[in-house]
């Protein structure tokens, strides 16, 4: 199936028999189910069924990388998607988080050689996380991309 992403380019996955695995944050919610819905939607647009993919719900961006951990144990997925928010408030919590986020998604790539698709927002404020929602189906996408990868 070939589907055209933000840059217009055609990517041909065959994707009907991968397994996914999502984790999406539940702070910020409305941000979060945006994310989920586009990567929800670029599954359906690469095939994948809705057995083959698993949602699993964490309470913030800081606990997506210990779930990716124990989801990647399993040995049951060909990827996983790492879906959150984070919007930069008064204090310096958010640079923790972001980093704990982001250093802990690629940990656990690399630990378990595993294809991770980064759909974290690290943005100033709700607007801006509003039009950032197609982000969601651009982590399915590079997620996908890189597990069907032949090297």
């Amino acid at each position: 199936m070939q589907v055209k992403n933000k840059t217009h380019k055609k990517l041909s996955l065959r994707a009907e028999a991968l397994k996914v695995g999502l984790v999406v944050s539940r702070f910020n919610g409305e941000v979060t189910e945006g994310l989920l819905r586009s990567a929800k939607a670029a599954l359906k647009d690469y095939g994948v069924k809705e057995k083959n993919f698993t949602v699993v719900s964490v309470a913030g961006a800081a606990e997506i990388p210990v779930a990716l951990q124990k989801l990647a144990l399993t040995q049951r997925y060909d990827c996983l998607v790492a879906l959150g928010c984070i919007i930069r408030g008064e204090t310096p919590h958010f640079d923790y988080v972001c980093k704990m986020a982001q250093e802990g998604v690629l940990r656990v790539s690399l630990d378990f050689r595993l294809p991770i698709g980064f759909g974290v927002l690290t943005v100033f404020n709700l607007k801006q996380a509003r039009s950032r929602f197609h982000v969601g189906g651009e982590a399915v996408e590079a997620a996908l991309e890189l597990a069907g990868l032949k090297v």
